[in-house]
């Protein structure tokens, strides 16, 4: 089982659950961040440190956020990966809790 990034990372991008996860399974895109679920240990820490609360364990995941499990599969495979914290986007606040965010995705 992994943890999965959700709609309300996008726009936002929060770095925060970057810093405490302890295999480095974060993967960065312009305006996202991916967990590569194979590489995930489930260990839960990066959940409680998203500020925008959009990392759910895959067996809590919100039924209308089901299409972000195979999105982090496979940004987690062309993205970057991220091991330090960043700043937020810079209108991140705005965007927050902002419902469907998902057209706003950038590749």
């Amino acid at each position: 089982m992994a943890f999965i990034v959700t709609d309300n990372c996008i726009r936002c991008k929060y770095t925060d659950c970057v810093e405490v996860c302890p295999v480095d399974c974060f993967y960065e895109g312009p305006n996202f961040l991916a967990i590569n679920p194979d590489e995930c240990i489930d260990c839960a820490l990066c959940e409680p440190e998203c500020p925008a609360n959009a990392i759910f364990s895959e067996d809590e995941l919100p039924e209308d956020q089901e299409v972000f499990v195979e999105l982090n599969r496979d940004l987690s495979l062309i993205w970057p990966n991220i091991t330090e914290k960043k700043d937020a986007l810079a209108d991140a606040a705005q965007w927050d809790g902002v419902e469907d965010k998902l057209e706003h995705l950038e590749r």
